[in-house]
C-alpha cells in the first residue's frame, strides 16, 4: 500500500507542490505549500477518526489531502480537475491498487468550490479541512497598507478551530476576527461558497455544520 508517510518524503511531489506554489505567489495567492496540505491533512484525519471510519479510509483521505493542490501548477483554473489527474499518474505509478486511485482522485476532483460535490466521505472531509483553513500565516504580503481582500480576511483571523462535538452530531468551525484588519462582512465575501460547500460536506457525514466568529453563532 501506498502510504502517507512515503509520499511526504517522494521528491517528486514535493517538486510539485513547491512550484504550484510558487506560481499562486506570483498571481498575489495565499500560502499553499506544505503548512497548508499538511494542516489538511490533520483535520482530515481529525474528522474521520473521530467518526469511526477505518485507518484505510483516513490513510487514503491524509493522501488526497497531501495532493489535493498540485493541479495549481498546471493553472489555478480548474485545478481541482487537474490535480486529480496528476494524482491519478503519481499514484498509478507508485502501483496504488485502482480502487484506491479512484478514492483519491475523486475527492481531488471534487474539492473546490464551483465545480465540487461531497461525492464520498473521503470528499467531504477534505473539502471541510481544505475550506476551513483560514489564518494569519497564510499571509505573504508584509505590507497591510497593500492588502487585498484575501490578505485582509486571513490575517484578520487571530484563532481557528474546526471540532466536532461530543454526540457527534455537528460541526463547529470558529473563528477569532480581529476587525482592524478585515471585517466578518468581507469574511462572508469570499467564503460564502465555501462555507455552503462545507455544510453539504458535513451533510454527507451525518453531521450538522456551524459556524461561530467572535462568539456569535452566523451558519
Amino acid at each position: 500500500m501506498v502510504t502517507f508517510s512515503e509520499l511526504k518524503k517522494n521528491d517528486d511531489i514535493n517538486t510539485y507542490i513547491v512550484a504550484a506554489d510558487k506560481s499562486l505567489e506570483v498571481l498575489g495567492f495565499t500560502e499553499h505549500s506544505f503548512a497548508h496540505v499538511g494542516k489538511v491533512a490533520k483535520e482530515c484525519e481529525y474528522i474521520l477518526s473521530t467518526l469511526g471510519y477505518s485507518d484505510k479510509e483516513v490513510e487514503l483521505a491524509k493522501i488526497a489531502a497531501f495532493l489535493h493542490d498540485i493541479g495549481n501548477l498546471v493553472n489555478r483554473i480548474d485545478h481541482s480537475q487537474s490535480g486529480a489527474v496528476m494524482a491519478f499518474r503519481i499514484l498509478d505509478k507508485l502501483g496504488m491498487p485502482a480502487g484506491d486511485i479512484a478514492t483519491v482522485v475523486t475527492a481531488i476532483g471534487n474539492h473546490d468550490e464551483g465545480t465540487g460535490v461531497p461525492v464520498s466521505e473521503i470528499a467531504a472531509a477534505l473539502i471541510l479541512a481544505d475550506k476551513s483553513d483560514v489564518r494569519r500565516s497564510r499571509v505573504r504580503n508584509s505590507d497591510k497598507t497593500t492588502f487585498d481582500i484575501h490578505d485582509r480576511v486571513n490575517y484578520s483571523v487571530e484563532k481557528s478551530s474546526l471540532k466536532i462535538n461530543e454526540a457527534k452530531t455537528e460541526i463547529k468551525l470558529s473563528l477569532h476576527i480581529n476587525t482592524n484588519y478585515g471585517s466578518i462582512m468581507e469574511y462572508f465575501e469570499i467564503f460564502m461558497e465555501r462555507m455552503l460547500l462545507c455544510r453539504k460536506a458535513a451533510e454527507r457525514l451525518g453531521l450538522i455544520f456551524k459556524l461561530r466568529i467572535n462568539g456569535q453563532q452566523l451558519l
